[in-house]
């Protein structure tokens, strides 16, 4: 039985749904077939249990995951799933580290895995001297980490040469460190399989929600809409939310096109940009993500007459029903994607969901799915500024002369 169900409102006219698989498979042509399709042929389940198996014997409590984007963001959401403690460090951000280094034993307990494809993000190599007592099993395949990880003598399994935030779900990026804090990464790679069965090409347009979803979405674009906004109601959603944002805004925006992909959990977001929402302006798509049964779940014992008797869980379906109506009830253009229970199989699900929804939005735009070849220039800036030791004044006027040199004719008066 399928996992997921989604609302779109309002329909794309049945007349333009015809040619979207023709439309696919056109401009599939132009681009590198997905590697992702095709999971189990991405990793080897013997190497990361000959590398981990050792680390987990010897009393594992704590896995400290270095890295940002790509790299780290499967891992963001099946952290929710974890048997062991799990901190996430993705960049030297001081107060994070301060933290972690409070918890008692850590060092002794822990395993600390550092994840760079390129090895050349100051994130996360700007941190790594910080753990050289620390166990660690790195992650990398080439560049500078590659240099400090020999260094210190730490073991290293290979990255592969593919799109990072596609890897995470299928490679050694996001399968070590989930065997490793205790996830059954076979019963995730069948949530996905089974995922890719549903949402493949091979299923028609007909039949294929990410498809329906993709045409939503480049539908919508052609309206005017420029912002996809998620609310993720349950806190299991909301590193899927992360990799969904990451993924339809790296992937679908090059070329002077493409969507942005923004979040914040509800509902508390009900209470912060809901009366934008409301406002209907038709440049931003609210989708609501929700689960139908949350493991978690207790009754509330209220006294208030329409509450006592509904549990923690019913009562945030509630709100986001009545916002999705809200929004719909003020003309607003809005979905729901529900989850129907959060497991690690559905995480499989729903990541493979994310991940053929995006490919097919890319492929709609006629666009590089797997490369970000924008994201260079600002890590180029700041290499080349701490190399110099620029000061923050040297910088400011930086920017004061890259703004002059654009935006000459930027106010229409």
């Amino acid at each position: 039985m399928p996992s997921l169900d989604l609302e779109l409102y309002p329909a794309v006219p049945i007349q333009e749904n015809v040619d979207v698989d023709f439309e696919l498979r056109k401009n599939m042509k132009n681009w590198d077939k997905p590697f992702f399709f095709e999971p189990r042929k991405c990793f080897d389940i013997k190497e990361i249990k000959t590398f981990c198996d050792p680390i987990i014997e010897k009393g594992l409590e704590h896995v400290i995951v270095i890295g940002t984007g790509g790299s780290i963001q499967t891992m963001l959401a099946l952290m929710p799933f974890c048997e062991r403690h799990v901190h996430p460090i993705t960049s030297s951000r001081p107060t994070e580290l301060k933290e972690l280094f409070k918890i008692p034993g850590i060092k002794e307990k822990s395993v600390v895995v550092p994840i760079s494809r390129g090895g050349e993000t100051l994130d996360i190599n700007s941190v790594l001297f910080l753990f050289t007592r620390y166990k660690m099993l790195g992650l990398n395949s080439k560049g500078a980490m590659n240099g400090i990880l020999k260094t210190l003598s730490a073991p290293v399994m290979d990255v592969p040469d593919l799109s990072g935030r596609f890897a995470g779900s299928c490679t050694n990026v996001g399968l070590v460190p989930a065997y490793l804090s205790g996830i059954n990464i076979d019963v995730f790679i069948g949530g996905l399989e089974e995922g890719y069965e549903l949402y493949g090409m091979k299923m028609p347009y007909s039949a294929n929600i990410a498809k329906k979803l993709a045409f939503y979405l480049f539908r919508s674009y052609k309206n005017g809409i420029r912002n996809v906004f998620n609310m993720p109601y349950f806190s299991w959603l909301e590193g899927a939310v992360g990799l969904w944002v990451q993924e339809l805004s790296e992937s679908t925006g090059k070329n002077n096109v493409g969507l942005l992909g923004t979040s914040q959990p509800a509902p508390v977001c009900q209470h912060s940009v809901l009366e934008l929402l409301l406002n209907k302006q038709f440049h931003t798509l609210p989708l609501l993500w929700t689960v139908d049964k949350d493991p978690n779940d207790m009754p509330l014992n209220s006294t208030i007459p329409h509450v006592q008797d509904k549990t923690a869980a019913q009562t945030v379906l509630y709100q986001a029903n009545a916002t999705f109506e809200a929004l719909l009830t003020k003309g607003n253009p809005a979905g729901m994607i529900a989850l129907d229970v959060p497991t690690v199989k559905n995480m499989g699900h729903l990541i493979s969901f994310i991940q053929s929804t995006v490919y097919y939005t890319c492929m709609l735009f006629n666009v590089n799915w797997s490369d970000n070849p924008n994201v260079l220039l600002g890590k180029e800036i700041c290499n080349k500024a701490m190399a110099d030791k620029k000061s923050w004044g040297e910088l400011r006027e930086a920017r004061k002369q890259a703004a002059g040199d654009h935006f000459k004719d930027f106010w229409v008066l």
